[in-house]
């Protein structure tokens, strides 16, 4: 009973945080029109969330190993219902970003807390690979109730219901949270290393407002590219810190690992690929086809059932073939169902291919990130299970972040260069096929650099832990 009341704790803040991410896009004109942003300045709202969520992640998946994964994940929970609350009352544009700055924080605190929290309280096998496997479709849900959820709290409420909603959620989880969560920490604290922690704080803001930036303008904006070189730079001197201190941030045991490394790779994306998909066929149904945003919203709610049923199958997936071979499988598959959509016409009747597409994609893409957050924290030893997450929930948020910049510049690029009324059309189909090209060389780097080994029982680069069969396909 206990470990289903974690397990649910637990589920409900991130599928929370997940919806926090697109609740308010659908709602975001009439937010400015009531708080008074200008729409140039209307992104900020999102941005801000974003930038936070991925810049402090790291070190805060960090720092709940040291500190204490439950108290650091009441913290966030209690930081993101009055951030919301704020944000909800917000009538002036610095409060509501003031509001919004807090939210990402929050959730760069709760969601690695979460999961290392989740990990953990799971030992390694099929009960942690089915609270993934839960986790992992709740997330993806999320984002897609998010989309929903925002357009109908706006036309039947209002947008501040977006923010009111994460109040009551947090108040619920303060009240069970601290009863059925279990503490956990090293018996002797180590000294945070602050050097690390603000080198990488600050490169991966940067290489995130870059990624942004870029989007927004162009890859030759000038605030991209000095934003992303002085990422660069900050990361590389972060790197150099680490090798230097002797409690680094970051174990260095921890990132010499393939399944790390490359498993984090395929992390990126897998979410890099899925979520630009969603923003391409948002431009389609609204752009080509002339649906209302709250109508491409409810036509995404079949990718959403797609991402539940496949986070429920991931766990078995893994079970029959191993996670890197579910990684591999499930991108495969992903890039299988994205291929067809290069042939999207201007009729109506291609909504159906949309439709399956999608359902089927979204299936394999919930299999891949299972395969994924399986792959990049098995054999991690618990006092760094909140570094391994940590890097698991960056991953995800970079891949969320690159991926509609570098499509819509594909898009952007395509259409200038095309004449006539099918313009759009064809930049959406050109960028469609490259994620699709993206998913396949991701397998094949994966299935290629992560290569299953023999099943029998080994030790985990140097940890003397025994592994399961079916896991040995993460070890290095």
């Amino acid at each position: 009973m206990r470990e289903r009341l974690t397990l649910s704790v637990l589920l409900t803040a991130s599928f929370t945080l997940a919806v926090d991410f697109s609740i308010l896009n659908v709602a975001l004109p009439d937010v400015g029109a009531d708080v008074g942003f200008s729409l140039e300045d209307l992104q900020w709202i999102a941005t801000s969330f974003a930038l936070c969520a991925a810049g402090f992640t790291l070190l805060f998946g960090r720092v709940a190993d040291l500190f204490g994964r439950r108290r650091l994940f009441l913290t966030g929970i209690a930081l993101l219902g009055v951030s919301s609350l704020v944000g909800g009352l917000a009538t002036a544009p610095w409060v509501l970003l003031v509001a919004r700055v807090a939210q990402g924080t929050a959730a760069a605190i709760v969601t690695p807390a979460a999961l290392s929290l989740l990990t953990t309280s799971f030992p390694e096998g099929p009960r942690r690979e089915r609270a993934l496997g839960l986790n992992g479709a709740l997330m993806a849900a999320g984002f897609t109730t998010g989309a929903v959820l925002g357009g109908v709290l706006t036309d039947v409420l209002s947008w501040r219901w977006a923010f009111y909603v994460n109040v009551v959620v947090a108040l619920a989880v303060l009240v069970v949270g601290p009863a059925v969560l279990t503490e956990s920490r090293p018996a002797q604290r180590p000294r945070l290393d602050v050097p690390g922690a603000l080198s990488v704080t600050a490169g991966l803001l940067a290489v995130v407002y870059g990624l942004t930036a870029a989007g927004e303008h162009s890859w030759a904006d000038p605030r991209a590219l000095l934003a992303l070189g002085l990422g660069v730079v900050l990361l590389v001197a972060f790197w150099v810190v680490e090798h230097r201190v002797a409690e680094p941030l970051v174990s260095l045991d921890v990132l010499r690992r393939r399944s790390v490394g490359w498993g984090n790779l395929a992390g990126i994306m897998a979410f890099a690929t899925e979520t630009s998909l969603v923003f391409l066929l948002t431009l389609y149904l609204q752009d080509v086809l002339g649906y209302s945003p709250l109508q491409a919203g409810l036509a995404f709610a079949v990718l959403g059932a797609g991402t539940v049923i496949g986070g429920l199958a991931g766990p078995r997936v893994i079970a029959a073939v191993g996670s890197v071979r579910a990684i591999v499988g499930g991108l495969v598959v992903q890039a299988a169902a994205t291929a067809p959509l290069v042939l999207l016409g201007e009729a109506s009747g291609y909504l159906a291919l949309v439709l399956v597409a999608t359902f089927v994609g979204g299936v394999a893409n919930l299999v891949a990130i299972v395969g994924f957050m399986v792959t990049v924290t098995t054999g991690v030893p618990d006092r760094e299970q909140g570094l391994a997450t940590g890097l698991a929930t960056m991953s995800q948020q970079v891949g969320i972040t690159m991926g509609i910049p570098i499509m819509s510049a594909i898009v952007t690029a395509v259409v200038h260069r095309t004449a006539g009324g099918e313009a759009m059309l064809s930049g959406l189909t050109v960028a469609i096929g490259i994620d699709a090209v993206l998913c396949l060389l991701t397998a094949l780097l994966v299935g290629v650099l992560l290569r299953p080994k023999s099943p029998t029982n080994e030790t985990i680069d140097g940890f003397a832990e025994t592994v399961p069969a079916r896991t040995l396909d993460v070890c290095s």
